[in-house]
């Protein structure tokens, strides 16, 4: 499909094919459209994504190849980014410039909120519960909402060699898993719940970083998961475990295949 970029060094064109492609896939309301992918992470039921499992990396994934396919069908340039929460310009910035709600009163930027197309039964249930407040705007078709943190909150580049140093992909997955957590609590509104995470566009830029240490990790350890997963089923997505290990025959690769 191409290379992926770090979202914090986006080239323009870069970013505007990125910007194109999740307004017009915003507007599709079929299984091509942005709330079908974004949907499959949590609202509407039922939830496919498996967390706390060692299903967790090759499951997001088989995601993100999918969301990337339908966004090149509309943008043959729209390349997922991955965005380094580690970079010095994370660091004194916070979020990626190219994902910023622009200074004008109304945002103009896709990749700065999503819409979240539920039903409004779903709708009505999300809102009754007080512990998903700030998470997405008011009105018929609300939009995803960021409450960020400190920048030099994020995690460092330290903490992403311990990760890549296991020896296991049990032991790798479940370090990743947990650093992947804390930077969505740190992105806050939207991004703390697992109901409505993939609604907001930086939660694919996210997890494309978490896929590229999973593949630096391969880099350094031909690892493997374990045997007895590797012809697992990754619902609702027609592929297995195995067929998410090489990403050249995926056809993607990352730009970057170190951690500075």
């Amino acid at each position: 499909m191409g290379t992926r970029l770090d979202a914090t060094a986006l080239p323009p064109e870069g970013a505007a094919a990125l910007r194109r492609a999740y307004a017009r896939a915003y507007g599709i309301r079929d299984e091509r459209g942005y709330g079908h992918h974004a949907g499959l992470h949590g609202l509407p039921l039922p939830a496919w994504c498996p967390h706390h499992t060692l299903l967790f990396l090759p499951w997001h994934r088989a995601y993100l190849y999918f969301f990337e396919r339908a966004l090149k069908d509309l943008e043959p340039g729209a390349d997922l980014p991955w965005w380094d929460w580690t970079s010095t310009t994370s660091h004194s910035e916070g979020l990626p410039s190219a994902y910023r709600r622009t200074a004008a009163r109304v945002n103009t930027n896709p990749l700065a909120t999503g819409p979240v197309p539920l039903s409004v039964a779903d709708l009505e249930r999300f809102r009754r519960d007080p512990v998903n407040r700030g998470a997405i705007s008011g009105g018929a078709l609300p939009w995803t909402l960021r409450d960020p943190g400190v920048p030099d909150e994020l995690p460092r580049a330290q903490t992403l060699r311990r990760a890549l140093a296991s020896r296991s992909f049990a032991d790798f997955s479940v370090l990743v898993e947990g650093i992947h957590a804390s930077v969505h609590t740190w992105v806050g509104g939207a991004m703390t719940l697992i109901s409505v995470a993939a609604y907001d566009p930086l939660f694919w830029a996210h997890h494309a970083m978490i896929d590229r240490l999973w593949y630096l990790w391969q880099l350094r350890t031909q690892g493997l998961p374990p045997a007895h997963l590797l012809d697992q089923a990754l619902p609702p997505f027609p592929m297995t475990v195995r067929e998410t290990l090489d990403i050249s025959r995926l056809g993607y690769d990352y730009a970057v295949t170190v951690v500075q």
